[in-house]
């Protein structure tokens, strides 16, 4: 089944036009990743389908429902998609604890995240829940941000540069943790990375974005091991 469906998704900023009729899909349950250079218009994909960034031409549909038009609060909560954008978005002035309870959001599920479950994944989170969420390291504020995520209870998760400033030990923290969650959690994850390590360790299917939002080819974790030289090309690492 498929989750979520881009069909020819063009998009501005102002006269702008940075996204030039992209299609791509995800399915249920699936691990998928774009990757490509800064300014090819990966983030603003992931703006396009949070209702951040409407597209000015063509469909989004989640769950199979036209979600095109939705306001950011109606994808989040209709849709049951929970965005991690790059700059992580931590609330300042306010606890660990708190920055969890403003996204918390009910579920009909059995196995709803609640503060306890949190806890229990991101142990560090429990001893500094009373600390001021915008004080904590990097890597702990990316534990913060995703399980303020999850606290949403979605269906869908949209991690955008996870990697990004963390040094490596972490790094491998953070992906350790993301694909604990999605094995148990069965979560459909997005994720938009530069790192290619960090995309192939956590995606099964990769799409390669050139510049406006153009796909260049779509492809498993294992033909990219086999065609390595490709995606490192089509970095311009």
């Amino acid at each position: 089944m498929r989750i979520l469906e881009l069909d020819n998704i063009h998009a501005y900023y102002g006269d702008s036009h940075v996204i030039q009729g992209l299609s791509l899909y995800v399915d249920k349950g699936e691990a998928v990743s774009i990757i490509g250079r800064n300014g090819v218009g990966k983030t603003t994909t992931l703006r396009s389908i949070m209702g951040l960034t409407p597209p000015a031409q063509g469909t989004i549909k989640i769950n199979g429902e036209d979600s095109t038009k939705w306001t950011t609060n109606k994808v989040v909560t209709k849709g049951h998609v929970a965005y991690i954008p790059a700059e992580r978005h931590i609330f300042p002035g306010v606890t660990v604890e708190e920055n969890l309870r403003i996204a918390e959001r009910k579920s009909k599920k059995n196995d709803q995240w609640n503060l306890d479950l949190i806890y229990n994944k991101f142990p560090i989170l429990a001893e500094r829940r009373k600390q001021d969420g915008a004080t904590l390291s990097g890597g702990e504020q990316q534990m913060l941000a995703i399980g303020r995520g999850l606290m949403s209870n979605p269906s869908i998760m949209i991690l955008d540069e996870p990697s990004q400033g963390l040094a490596p030990l972490i790094v491998e923290t953070v992906v350790d943790t993301i694909k604990q969650l999605c094995k148990d959690q069965t979560l459909t994850l997005i994720l938009v990375e530069q790192n290619y390590h960090v995309a192939m360790d956590l995606a099964s299917r990769h799409y390669l974005m050139e510049i406006k939002g153009k796909i260049a080819c779509d492809m498993s974790s294992q033909e990219c091991q086999e065609d390595l030289d490709k995606l490192i090309k089509h970095l311009g690492v």
